[in-house]
């Protein structure tokens, strides 16, 4: 029973903080900027190959020996990779479309599609693996469950991009201009603040973040041009449930839906597990509609 417990309660964080991941970019940019991204999942894929290349580089140009440690370097490649392709797609699309939800979801959406086949031209169709380096292989053993390194390494590497985020939106100078811009554009305008300059920025993070969580994922398996799709609409719903740009709501939704998950799974099966969650999430948002966490202003009446 102990050992089923931890087992159960390790899978769940581990899904949590893969949600989380991948949600820390949506909270940016669907949370703060309140545009609805619909290529998050290809900045994902843009960082899986980023990765997939850092490791043909290491593999056919360096000697064995540095081998060890190619993830350490394709972890920030991914990330500035997938901000530069974000800025650049703000830059050329998304900044027309500002105000326009529906817009902006039809054309990021088309954009993604763009992204996939260039990706099938580039690398082929076909999926391909990312090997883990050799200080990422095995796992270490807590009461008889074995617990591998590369689920041990995302939690930890979670932690890291979390903090990293919480410290630049809520201790610098750029955080708080990115805060204000989104909080109330037109007197942060009148502040000089340049708000052109705001929202590029704060897409690319929201893009770089999304980058990382591609290159975590080719720990877990083979990647492919759709690798993204089969988290986008988790991730989506971790940012609703936890709040709209709320960042300590994003981590409760994201450790929530993983330990749900998980359990319901353990007891009925995948396909009935994604129901339940479902249907518990969509109970939840008729009771509070505005998440767990909600941005407190004020107003005149």
């Amino acid at each position: 029973m102990m050992e089923g417990m931890i087992v159960q309660g390790f899978n769940g964080i581990s899904l949590g903080s893969i949600l989380l991941l991948i949600a820390l970019g949506l909270a940016i940019t669907f949370g703060l900027m309140k545009v609805i991204n619909m290529a998050h999942g290809e900045l994902i894929m843009i960082g899986a190959y980023a990765t997939y290349v850092i490791q043909l580089l290491f593999k056919n140009h360096l000697p064995p020996e540095y081998f060890n440690w190619y993830f350490l370097l394709a972890i920030p490649f991914a990330f500035i990779v997938a901000a530069l392709i974000g800025m650049l797609l703000e830059y050329t699309v998304i900044r027309h479309l500002y105000g326009r939800p529906l817009d902006s979801l039809l054309a990021t959406f088309g954009v993604g599609l763009i992204l996939q086949q260039t990706a099938r031209s580039i690398f082929g169709a076909p999926n391909v693996g990312v090997e883990a380096p050799p200080f990422l292989r095995g796992g270490v053993e807590v009461m008889s469950v074995m617990l591998p390194y590369t689920r041990l390494f995302i939690i930890a590497l979670v932690i890291v991009c979390f903090l990293s985020l919480f410290v630049y939106l809520y201790r610098t100078n750029g955080g708080r201009r990115i805060r204000a811009v989104m909080q109330n554009r037109d007197m942060a305008t009148c502040l000089g603040i340049s708000s052109r300059k705001v929202d590029s920025l704060t897409f690319a993070i929201g893009a770089g973040f999304a980058g990382i969580a591609g290159s975590a994922l080719t720990l877990i398996g083979p990647i492919g041009p759709t690798i993204g799709q089969n988290y986008i609409i988790d991730a989506f719903m971790v940012v609703v449930v936890g709040g709209v740009g709320m960042l300590t709501g994003t981590v409760i939704g994201a450790m929530g839906i993983g330990l749900f998950n998980t359990v319901f799974e353990f007891w009925t099966n995948a396909s009935m597990g994604k129901v339940l969650v479902f249907a518990l999430i969509i109970l939840f948002l008729q009771w509070r509609p505005e998440g767990l966490f909600s941005l407190r202003t004020r107003s005149l009446d």
